[in-house]
């Protein structure tokens, strides 16, 4: 199956699926976020926050399509840029990381391992623009809302540590220059792991995971 990765931009986002592209739960404080639903204004703070992302730091995400068809995305950003980041409970995230946001897969391509692919979309994305590490608050018991929380075991399984425990809010860390012989070893047998790792949406909570030896 034919697959594509690309940058999000304001000419695609409108890409992702309709329940992300309103979601502004990390692109606003929990209070503005509110107001904004109340407005009905959550898609317009959407694409001015996608947009003022761009302009200031560059691109903030990934999408990929299968056969021509969106298929799932990821974003992330510095994390001065991502309100909801002040207010996680192990936060504050480190000064010289990037914040990984959230990263969904449709249900309809699940078992494609595009979880994996997005993974490695945003490591040799940040690698090439010299940032050092990439931070993410993992959800430690997905299925609940908020459904934009990417699952804690998942970002294990890609290289993940965890560097401050939660119940349910973990924070965990990539080193970029450690994640560097994992991405290539992601990028020479990719054929072979397509269909091990997905991350649904989290209307299916589970999330299939084989574990692939180390070489």
């Amino acid at each position: 199956m034919s697959w594509h990765v690309a940058s999000i931009t304001l000419d695609n986002l409108d890409e992702l699926p309709k329940r992300c592209r309103s979601c502004v739960f990390w692109e606003l404080s929990e209070h503005l976020g509110k107001q904004a639903q109340d407005f009905g204004s959550t898609e317009f703070e959407k694409e001015a926050w996608v947009s003022g992302v761009l302009l200031e730091w560059g691109s903030c995400g990934k999408i990929v399509h299968m056969q021509g068809a969106p298929a799932g995305y990821v974003m992330y950003a510095p994390p001065s840029a991502v309100p909801r980041a002040a207010e996680m409970p192990t936060g504050p995230v480190s000064a010289d990381a990037v914040l990984l946001t959230t990263m969904q897969v449709l249900p309809e391509f699940a078992g494609e391992g595009l979880g994996r692919m997005l993974a490695q979309a945003v490591v040799k994305d940040l690698t090439r623009r010299g940032v050092k590490a990439v931070e993410v608050f993992g959800d430690a018991r997905p299925g609940t809302e908020p459904s934009c929380v990417i699952p804690a075991e998942f970002l294990k399984g890609v290289g993940f540590k965890t560097i401050r425990p939660h119940p349910r809010w973990p924070r965990l860390r990539m080193e970029l220059r450690a994640a560097m012989t994992w991405k290539e070893d992601v990028e020479a047998a990719l054929e072979q792991i397509l269909g091990t790792v997905t991350i649904p949406l989290q209307s299916e909570p589970s999330i299939e995971r084989q574990v692939i030896p180390a070489r």
